[in-house]
């Protein structure tokens, strides 16, 4: 969330960051009322309260000396409940006013490329030679029924469509890759692993900013209030909600494999074939909490380790810098990574990696003292998917085929599937 002064004292940068967003700029207009109506009734409300302060004064004056002081006990009275009635108009205002701001996105970092949509975000980087082939490649939806690892039709029978059945080796390789990427993460780029709950509360929600913003596409328990997890970037981000960290603490790394689970309830007309667009999935998350002054530091350290991944499975990839009109809602600046998938013949976005300066902090009061005894300060926290399934599951079983119908193991994942070398049928 923005800081409330800084909205008040620079409407024209927010106007225009929701400008650059193609965001709708009334909640923008509703929180400058509202902040303006607020001062107002303040300003009232405290010019009262300091009139009732030395009119109390006089009538206990008026009282010692014996004068009759009914008039003015009565006076008194009608501004004390013009009091109460300010202060109550000043609690409903805020109230409105913590929703609005809520409401309104992150203001883009100055690097973030100002664009409309997608077809505007700029590639900064290719890595590897896509495959040529002997032959014609053919997609996932194909490959994984033939070779009896992926069964679409029993998935949206036991659930519904966009829910998927894994099946023997195809389980098998999709544990080996987020075990893989876990190890990877703890073992060589420094974090801390940590398995979150798979459900999360309101607040959480609301702290990294899914909520209210996106409530649509989440899954909701409606009796206990309580939500699938969109990403495992909500609990991890959240382990430190309502905290003050020791400046020496950071950078904190975290790392964690969740199930995630979302509607997509905006998503409508989009590809859904195959596990392209599907409702659960699974995925690794890299999150991390800095200091403001490292944060754009830690974002390129954190791209780098997402990227990691796709070199090791020596898939090709590449790298796109977000343009205004496509980065989400919280986010101050974003890299996509994208695997190339020969057999759909697209590149898949795999990695979201995300730097969303104080934002997500304000809104979750996740706060650092630089120093002993000094005023707590916001952290940064940042985010990247280390990485994100299906996709990269897409990108392995198409990169990896074979004339015969076969899946090459990626030599990284071998020991994790017990030395399985080539997925084949039976």
């Amino acid at each position: 969330m923005l800081d409330a002064k800084f909205i008040r004292q620079n409407p024209d940068v927010v106007r225009q960051a929701l400008v650059n967003r193609q965001s709708a700029t009334e909640p923008l207009d509703e929180f400058l009322e509202l902040d303006e109506a607020r001062r107002r009734l303040l300003t009232e409300s405290e010019g009262l309260k300091a009139e009732r302060n030395r009119e109390s004064e006089e009538i206990a004056k008026m009282k010692r000396a014996g004068q009759d002081a009914a008039a003015e006990i009565a006076r008194m009275r009608e501004v004390s409940d013009r009091i109460k009635e300010l202060d109550a108009q000043v609690k409903e205002i805020e109230e409105r006013l913590d929703l609005v701001t809520l409401n309104i996105p992150n203001v883009p970092h100055p690097t973030t490329p100002v664009g409309k949509d997608a077809a505007d975000n700029i590639p900064i980087k290719t890595w590897g030679e896509p495959r040529k082939f002997d032959f014609d490649p053919v997609p996932h939806w194909e490959i994984g029924p033939v070779l009896d690892i992926l069964d679409f039709e029993r998935g949206s029978k036991i659930t519904g469509s966009g829910f998927i059945l894994y099946k023997g080796l195809g389980a098998r390789l999709e544990r080996a890759l987020f075990s893989w990427m876990l190890d990877l993460h703890v073992q060589k780029h420094g974090y801390t692993e940590v398995f979150p709950p798979f459900l999360v509360n309101r607040q959480s929600m609301i702290g990294t900013g899914q909520i209210p913003k996106m409530e649509e596409d989440m899954y909701r328990c409606n009796e206990d209030d309580l939500f699938l997890d969109p990403t495992a970037e909500v609990p991890v981000t959240n382990i430190h909600r309502d905290e003050i960290l020791s400046a020496e603490d950071l950078p904190i790394y975290y790392t964690a494999y969740s199930a995630c689970f979302r509607r997509e309830a905006g998503a409508a007309g989009k590809d859904t074939r195959g596990l392209l667009r599907v409702h659960q999935f699974n995925k690794v998350e890299m999150v991390k909490f800095t200091t403001p002054e490292t944060s754009y530091d830690e974002h390129e350290k954190l791209l780098q380790n997402a990227e990691e991944v796709f070199q090791l499975l020596e898939i090709p990839y590449r790298v796109l810098l977000l343009c205004t009109g496509d980065i989400s809602f919280a986010a101050a600046k974003c890299y996509d990574v994208e695997a190339w998938a020969p057999g759909v013949g697209q590149w898949l976005e795999c990695s979201s990696c995300s730097n969303f300066e104080d934002f997500q902090a304000r809104r979750a009061n996740i706060r650092f003292r630089p120093d002993k005894g000094a005023k707590p300060e916001f952290v940064h926290t940042l985010n990247a998917s280390g990485v994100a399934l299906p996709r990269t599951f897409i990108a392995v079983m198409e990169n990896y085929q074979q004339a015969d119908g076969t899946i090459v193991v990626p030599k990284v994942l071998r020991p994790y599937m017990s030395g399985v070398e080539v997925i084949g049928k039976g």
